[in-house]
């Protein structure tokens, strides 16, 4: 059976480390894994921040810890610790860095304690509880999900989502020491969408601070201007329709300014994709398809619908969880979204007049919540990734590189003669598991298939041919002994009489 290993090939990601390279407009993105480590629990939540030039991944799973790993320049995740959330319960959701006056801090969302927590960062990345803050009947802090800092002038603020029984928006300052105090809390109500507040993006425009809020029982976005007192206001608020708006479960909120433009962009996972109905307030939804869709922010702070990226057969969209946003130069940014239900991340990218464009896909065949975090070292892009399976309790890695569209690939021709034997529904069976090889082996990036219908009378009994194209041809090395090709040779290769195999290579 040795000859059949030569049939079906796959390719998988390697850990190569490819340097950086500034991309051109004619090239498609790649994630390349670089390393991987256990984190205590699954992975729910993730962050990066940088701290005296070391780069910092923190991670919050289904239990009450928080993982903290440095990440090096060539990609390399080492564990610096597990830190135990204060009063032992989780999971950590909303979680965020930042430098408040010369002093570097981690706030933490504790969902299961409608809490929020902060530490100090040490100069070994190692964590120092600092204070905690609970929730109250004015401040909406039930189910904590999401926190974002603003900086305005001399001051900092800590803005809360939260979600379910008590949803609102609160804003708090942070001091000097890290204390939080409440400066102003805003109830949901009928026309502000803040019912499950689950990304939260800001943007400073003409000197004025505003803050975008996503619903996701609201099932839409609402814009808010802050003012230097941390004190804040609505500004516009736009709903989910049936036709042309994805905001059904509004979900990640992230943003860019590209050129004179300010974006906001915005994924969603549908209602659909929830199996407890009773968690869903609103049930009167529909299902149109998934998208993200980008904003425009004009000067009064209002979100203007610019562009939607539809998902379709080329594109993993279903589920959308998280959105994280690496800005290449001021003309275009990296856009990486991060799929539960799709597992995968879809790269896209944004251009400066505002429209997505996918660029690559990595499946990455673990479902993503919140856990997809990002960081530019050097010249060098990452993404980091973690699984809310809590079968899969790790923190990858991911290189980004940019690989120019006429480059070359390799292509796999395979042609099959089956026995006479054969019965055509064992023939169609084999035909099927071959060509379901290209949604069980995500990295094979081309595949096609048809039976001969020559007339020349030269195809020797071949009746069916594949094209398979590849990366290179380390995945072939690696293809000969993947468990799903030998799985295949397995159940068909008695049914095949004979095989012409044929590699080459060719440009894009």
């Amino acid at each position: 059976m040795n000859w059949i290993k030569s049939v079906f090939f796959i390719v998988i990601t390697c850990n190569c480390l490819f340097g950086y390279a500034q991309p051109t407009k004619d090239t498609q993105t790649l994630l390349e894994q670089t390393d991987f480590k256990t984190t205590k629990y699954n992975t729910v939540t993730a962050t990066t921040y940088k701290k005296n030039g070391v780069s910092y991944v923190f991670s919050g799973g289904d239990g009450a810890f928080v993982n903290v790993f440095k990440l090096n320049a060539t990609g390399e995740l080492l564990p610096v610790g597990a830190y135990e959330l204060q009063n032992k319960k989780g999971p950590a959701r909303g979680i965020v860095a930042s430098n408040i006056k010369g002093k570097d801090y981690l706030f933490i969302g504790n969902k299961g304690a409608n809490t929020v927590e902060v530490y100090s960062i040490t100069n070994t990345g190692s964590l120092e509880f600092v204070f905690t803050v609970a929730d109250t009947p004015e401040t909406y802090l039930g189910s904590v999900i999401t926190l974002k800092v603003i900086h305005i002038k001399n001051n900092s603020y800590l803005f809360v989502g939260g979600l379910e029984s008590t949803p609102g928006l609160s804003c708090f300052k942070i001091h000097k020491n890290g204390k939080l105090s409440h400066i102003q809390s805003l109830v949901d109500n009928d026309l502000i969408h803040t019912d499950g507040i689950i990304g939260m993006y800001s943007h400073k425009i003409n000197g004025k601070t505003f803050l975008f809020t996503g619903g996701f029982q609201d099932n839409g976005i609402s814009s808010f201007e802050v003012f230097n007192n941390g004190k804040f206001k609505n500004i516009n608020n736009i709903a989910d329709n049936t036709t042309n708006r994805y905001l059904t479960g509004a979900y990640p909120v992230n943003g860019v300014t590209l050129g004179d433009n300010h974006y906001v962009v915005v994924g969603h996972r549908h209602h659909k994709y929830y199996k407890r109905g009773n968690f869903i307030k609103k049930k009167d939804f529909i299902f149109h398809g998934d998208g993200v869709s980008v904003f425009k922010v004009n000067a009064a702070g209002e979100l203007i619908p610019h562009s939607v990226l539809v998902n379709d057969a080329t594109t993993k969209l279903a589920g959308q969880t998280r959105i994280e946003i690496l800005k290449i130069d001021d003309s275009e940014a990296l856009v990486a979204v991060g799929t539960r239900d799709d597992n995968s991340i879809q790269l896209c990218k944004l251009n400066a007049n505002g429209v997505l464009k996918p660029s690559g896909v990595l499946n990455t065949n673990y479902p993503i919540y919140y856990g997809l975090a990002s960081i530019k070292i050097n010249e060098n892009f990452f993404f980091l990734s973690g699984s809310v399976d809590p079968k899969v309790k790790k923190m990858f890695a991911y290189k980004v590189s940019f690989k120019n569209k006429d480059s070359k690939k390799l292509r796999h021709t395979v042609n099959l003669k089956y026995k006479d034997s054969a019965t055509p529904e064992e023939v169609s069976m084999a035909v099927e598991s071959f060509v379901a090889l290209k949604n069980k082996i995500p990295e094979i990036i081309d595949f096609e298939w048809g039976i001969n219908n020559s007339k020349e009378g030269n195809s020797k009994g071949f009746t069916h041919s594949f094209m398979l194209t590849f990366k290179d041809e380390k995945a072939l090395e690696v293809y000969l002994v993947h468990k799903e090709h030998l799985a295949l040779i397995k159940n068909i290769g008695s049914l095949i009489d004979d095989v012409f195999v044929m590699d080459y290579y060719t440009k894009e």
